[in-house]
């Protein structure tokens, strides 16, 4: 019993201390995942030694202190996404007239290609009237079925594409500069566009679906991390008011997601609310937050909600914020010199430059 409690001990500290290093093998980057689990499993191993048959006090001990210092690390990380935390985005509080004409409600769904329950995908669309739906690894067959949305959502951009990468936005309010780029794979979009309110008011959104680090698909992070940055580069040149979403395939405790909040300066509404897993649908046992939506300052947060599965291995998110122009500070988290040389780095890696990103508020009305 001793020997296999300290194999499991020996075991979590490897899974605790590899992501630590800057390395971006998919096998490195994809212990990033699994903190709660992690954090889950010291606890018991906290525990265990002491409710067993009696031990050598003095190595129980030993267990006892690696695991809970594994404890204590991987808490640091996700305990900002518990509801013990601080909110980090302000709710909206009362509604006033001007509030109702700056509401945008975003759903963001990847489908799952090979899915073919879009009625029940129709019909959450239905049930909670986003004023965007943005769909992820949306095929031509896909497109077919969403397309029945366009009474209602009359502005659209469509990407259908069958590896998985397919992306599609429809919305209720007028879109204008828009633009679809391959900024980091050519085989892989991102979509971006300003956003007309009903006030008029205007805000910029960048929908990202960058390919992870896996055995099947890209063997180290690099790609992924640079997708991410280079955007978050770009928008913290922005005063406009900016939203950041879509399945990111990181999770948001991840040191590269922090290191895109630190370097776009945008904020989590997750933070404080709750982790809002959602992948995988279909395995309660390893589920995390895989779809995100950022934005920046000038937005409060009315609602943040995981809906119902439709048939996908994701649940779609949707994310009511209100925009006020005139809202007090809200503070997210600050790049030192060393982050935004890590990524000055990471966007060298794929050869990408901030200047690259399509920027719709400064772009030239058509």
């Amino acid at each position: 019993m001793l020997a296999s409690l300290w194999v499991a001990v020996t075991l979590l500290v490897l899974l605790t201390v590899l992501p630590v290093l800057r390395h971006d093998r998919w096998w490195i980057r994809g212990l990033d995942f699994p903190r709660l689990q992690l954090a889950l499993l010291a606890l018991l191993l906290v525990l265990l030694p002491w409710g067993l048959p009696p031990l050598d006090a003095g190595q129980s001990g030993a267990m006892a202190l690696i695991s809970a210092a594994c404890f204590a690390y991987h808490a640091w990380w996700i305990l900002p996404y518990t509801r013990l935390h601080p909110k980090e985005v302000r709710g909206v509080g009362s509604l006033s007239e001007s509030d109702r004409a700056n509401r945008i409600a975003i759903m963001t769904a990847n489908v799952l290609t090979p899915n073919r329950q879009a009625q029940r995908l129709l019909s959450l669309v239905k049930e909670h009237q986003p004023d965007l739906l943005v769909t992820l690894e949306s095929d031509r067959w896909w497109q077919q079925q969403l397309d029945v949305l366009e009474t209602d959502y009359a502005y659209t951009i469509k990407c259908p594409l069958d590896n998985l990468y397919g992306m599609h936005v429809y919305s209720r309010y007028p879109l204008e500069n828009v633009a679809i780029q391959f900024l980091v794979e050519d085989d892989v979009p991102s979509m971006h566009a300003e956003v007309l309110l009903p006030s008029g008011g205007r805000i910029v959104v960048h929908c990202l679906h960058p390919a992870p680090p896996s055995p099947t698909e890209n063997e180290t992070s690099s790609e992924r991390d640079a997708e991410l940055l280079v955007v978050g580069r770009s928008v913290a040149e922005s005063d406009s008011p900016v939203i950041v979403t879509g399945d990111l395939n990181d999770v948001a405790w991840s040191a590269t997601t922090r290191l895109f909040r630190k370097i776009s300066g945008l904020l989590d509404p997750r933070i404080g609310r709750g982790m809002c897993n959602s992948f995988h649908a279909k395995v309660p046992l390893l589920r995390w937050p895989l779809d995100h939506l950022f934005h920046s300052e000038h937005f409060v947060l009315e609602e943040l909600q995981r809906l119902p599965a439709f048939g996908s291995d994701h649940f779609p998110v949707l994310v009511r914020l209100v925009y006020r122009p005139n809202a007090r500070p809200q503070e997210g988290l600050d790049a030192d010199r060393e982050d935004q040389q890590w990524a000055r780095e990471k966007m060298a890696e794929e050869s990408v430059t901030p200047g690259e990103v399509h920027r719709p508020e400064v772009a030239m009305p058509k």
